[in-house]
């Protein structure tokens, strides 16, 4: 029996949902409808025999499966965009841009069009992934700027702003009553914004505990969705699908963002995607 063969663009649907929060924003993100996103992931669906997306209200959540294959997806879908620039695109003009997954819908707009505006013609790639890795491949040349955590990676690279952080829960949400800590969901470690989180309830003696905590953001919206507990977030734009901001917690203090450019990029074109992130978190 044949093995089923999976279809490149609706994977990069699939990424778009879980780095976007929703099909709504991913099919915008795409330039898509978003009823092309809703039947890529039912061709997916239907070429693994499983269901990867499921219902939840008014939102969505990944199943378990959807969770596996938003990883492998990745995968797949940047060995498949390197196998295209080597082969088709070694004299273009591509600008390839990295982000964290924290507010990388509101970074990679703005970052796309202040490339665009100094270099008019220009293709622009994306990256997201965590900010270490992100730092990484700056250094080895395959993304010419990225935007990151600051203390998630080695590189300090230069400060750009701070990334407003808030409280975020299903609409109506409310804590289990003291002493019982209260449940937090978020990245799994290593993570600056994880870290973050615990560290300002300890600072207001509000005793906190994980309950549950996902590799990718989408994971922790996912989680969050459920009610099981509350996620640190950034604040930047609008509040992910089927979770509200939640008030009744300690505020968290921006945490300090950095951008980082590689070795030989243009320095204008540097300069218009730094001022851009600046832009975006005065």
């Amino acid at each position: 029996m044949p093995q089923p063969v999976l279809d490149i663009v609706a994977l990069r649907s699939l990424v778009a949902i879980a780095d976007c929060g929703g099909f709504h924003r991913a099919a915008r993100s795409l330039a898509l409808s978003q009823s092309a996103v809703s039947q890529h992931v039912r061709r997916l669906e239907k070429t693994l025999g499983r269901t990867i997306v499921e219902r939840e209200g008014r939102g969505t959540r990944f199943t378990h499966e959807g969770r596996l294959l938003v990883e492998q997806a990745r995968r797949i879908l940047a060995v498949h965009d390197e196998a295209v620039r080597a082969l088709l695109d070694v004299d273009g003009d591509t600008v390839t841009i990295g982000s964290t997954e924290h507010a990388a819908d509101q970074f990679l707009p703005r970052l796309t069009a202040a490339v665009q505006q100094t270099r008019p013609g220009c293709r622009v790639r994306f990256r997201i992934d965590r900010s270490a890795r992100l730092v990484e491949a700056v250094e080895r040349g395959s993304v010419d700027v990225a935007v990151y955590v600051t203390e998630a990676a080695a590189t300090e690279g230069t400060p750009v702003g701070g990334l407003p952080l808030t409280w975020h829960a299903t609409p109506g949400w409310v804590p289990p009553a003291a002493p019982v800590p209260v449940p937090l969901v978020a990245i799994e470690d290593p993570c600056a914004i994880r870290r973050r989180a615990i560290a300002t309830l300890a600072a207001h003696g509000v005793a906190a505990t994980v309950v549950g905590d996902a590799g990718y953001l989408a994971g922790v919206l996912d989680l969050a969705r459920t009610g099981q507990g509350v996620a640190l977030l950034a604040s930047v734009g609008s509040a992910p699908d089927g979770l509200a901001p939640y008030e009744g917690l300690p505020p968290v203090t921006p945490i300090p963002m950095s951008a980082l450019s590689r070795p030989g990029a243009d320095p204008a074109t540097v300069a218009a995607a730094f001022e851009a992130v600046r832009e975006l978190l005065r």
